[in-house]
């Protein structure tokens, strides 16, 4: 008896070691699941496809789903919370990065549920931040841009300042080429002040921009329409935009956000649901280019395609290349 008791005890303890070490998991088993959105689903962008991988969640496991739009500040978020946990909802995400600091504020009270949230920073064991590493996206897309470009000056209209995506754009336009092509960048301060940035759009067309990336997915659709009012060329955003015309939208930097709905949902549905914040790329498929407006030269997307292939391999970035023309 003693024995038996003594081997209890040392597994009970090899499991507490277990858990201690490294990032807690969610438990599973997906019940119903709930989206939570700034604005709306219906911005044909960002909350769009959040929408899309809730719909592809409640195909996949045959369970309910809710949203609920507006859902802008941490008072009208933990109201939401409460009701969506009443209707037996177990898994909760929050579309953008505002919402890592609410469910850290809101998730010790439903311990039960697992949160979460967009490019932010997840500090409870229930909660979970994924993170675009967007870099990389932006630098191919740069690479296009410095390629077409004949005037030798690029535009960013960023959102914010800290976005990964403009470093690499900068990184990436200037990569290919054997002059430094001039990349302007204007800043909106919003992910969807359409007004204010379609005067920074004034502003960049003004200093001879001929590829302009517009970097938030609440403004890229009008300034899109603009620069195909100007015979001016842009890189999507977000979704592939090169339904908004092949001859402007050269290719778009896509993130998969529906992908990824299915598969953090499989994670947990299965219990291997991490905590804390969560890193996807090229190489989990959650990340791609969209397709190419026939503007751009074949012998060009060999090459790109076979960096993205490389740097899927290696996590690798093509080096600057003195000899492109």
């Amino acid at each position: 008896m003693h024995k038996t008791l003594k081997k209890y005890g040392i597994l009970l303890l090899c499991l507490l070691l277990l858990v201690s070490c490294g990032q807690a998991i969610s438990t599973g088993k997906l019940e119903k699941a709930g989206l939570l959105v700034p604005d709306t689903v219906n911005d044909q962008v960002w909350g769009t496809k959040g929408y899309k991988g809730m719909l592809k969640i409640q195909s996949q496991y045959n369970v309910d789903v809710y949203y609920k739009e507006g859902m802008n500040s941490e008072m009208v978020v933990e109201r939401a919370v409460k009701e969506f946990d009443q209707k037996g909802v177990n898994l909760i995400f929050g579309h953008g990065n505002e919402y890592a600091e609410y469910f850290n504020n809101i998730s010790k009270k439903y311990p039960h549920i697992h949160f979460v949230s967009f490019n932010g920073n997840a500090k409870n064991e229930n909660t979970t931040s994924l993170n675009f590493e967007a870099y990389a996206m932006g630098f191919f897309g740069g690479m296009v841009a410095g390629h077409v470009t004949k005037t030798g000056t690029v535009g960013v209209l960023a959102a914010f300042e800290w976005q990964p995506e403009v470093e690499g754009f900068y990184e990436g336009a200037n990569s290919i080429n054997n002059k430094n092509v001039n990349v302007e960048i204007q800043y909106v301060g919003n992910w969807d002040n359409e007004e204010k940035a379609i005067k920074l759009l004034d502003n960049l067309i003004f200093k001879n921009a001929d590829v302009v990336y517009p970097a938030g997915d609440g403004y890229n659709v009008p300034v899109i329409e603009k620069l195909k009012e100007k015979g001016l060329y842009a890189i999507g955003f977000i979704s592939d935009q090169s339904d908004l015309g092949e001859s402007v939208v050269l290719t778009s930097t896509v993130q998969h956000v529906d992908v990824l709905y299915e598969v953090v949902a499989e994670k947990f549905n299965k219990g291997e649901l991490k905590s804390g914040n969560l890193s996807f790329d090229f190489q989990d498929e959650v990340i791609s280019l969209g397709k190419f407006s026939p503007i751009v030269d074949e012998d060009f997307k060999k090459e790109l395609n076979a960096a993205i292939e490389e740097y899927k391999k290696t996590g690798k970035l093509p080096e600057k290349n003195q000899n492109d023309t």
